[in-house]
């Protein structure tokens, strides 16, 4: 089993996008896939047209999982991708956490047992560092960091780079890729071409800014599913198998 964590300190860079479609994939190959929606604001949750209310999620904030993971984990439209839901008592896991011995390492606890049941599991991230970050990053083999093309967004990745430094998590194998790019604007075509001088590898595949992503609130579905043909389909799908090529072989 693989725990991939999309994550990024800021928010509104697509990250939730970027695990619902990336999940979807992982499916498509025929993977055995869960996604936990991990973020209050329910948006993975919503895309899977999943009630974002989790039945007993004080259990699961307390480190205690429920004999009947079938009250927790749901079934979306699409066979073998499960999700387990976001609810809004989510906003106060990081101060749960914080009560328990061990404060980082809960999430990991919580996902061994899911190792039988699931080839992949994507965990959409709220944005900021906090205790249930630290989990993550504790927790996962591979952080997705969705950027965007700009200083600020390249100056948070190097913060975040920082961190992880520090804390020394030499398991954890970072994916940074380029989000939400418009190629009309010159920054973001020049900092692709030269990363400012980014130390990290960043992936070869572009996600640009799309109408058709935006639709995904519309559609309550992932891109590949209502636009199958659309060239933003095949632009998830070569992401895929970048990451498959270099991080899962």
């Amino acid at each position: 089993m693989k725990i991939i964590g999309v994550y990024n300190i800021k928010g509104g860079v697509g990250k939730t996008a970027t695990a619902v479609n990336l999940a979807y994939m992982a499916q498509q190959d025929q993977k055995r896939v869960l996604i936990w929606d991990l973020d209050p604001q329910a948006a993975a949750t919503f895309y899977f047209r999943v009630k974002p209310k989790v039945k007993d999620s004080h259990k699961i904030l307390k480190g205690k999982r429920p004999i009947d993971l079938d009250r927790i984990i749901k079934a979306t439209d699409f066979d073998g991708l499960d999700i387990l839901p976001a609810d809004f008592s989510y906003r106060n896991m990081d101060q749960l956490f914080s009560n328990k011995n061990k404060p980082a390492a809960q999430l990991l606890r919580l996902l061994r047992p899911l190792s039988a049941h699931y080839d992949v599991i994507f965990l959409d991230c709220p944005p900021n560092i906090s205790i249930v970050s630290e989990n993550i990053f504790k927790a996962a083999d591979v952080l997705i960091i969705p950027t965007i093309p700009t200083t600020l967004s390249l100056r948070t990745l190097q913060q975040l780079l920082d961190f992880l430094q520090q804390q020394k998590l030499q398991h954890l194998k970072l994916i940074p890729f380029y989000s939400m790019v418009d190629q009309r604007k010159k920054m973001h075509t020049d900092i692709i071409k030269t990363g400012l001088g980014t130390k990290i590898k960043i992936l070869k595949t572009v996600i640009p800014y799309a109408s058709i992503i935006e639709k995904m609130g519309l559609e309550r579905a992932p891109v590949g599913h209502f636009a199958k043909d659309n060239p933003i389909t095949k632009i998830y799908q070569t992401l895929w198998d970048e990451i498959k090529k270099q991080y899962f072989p």
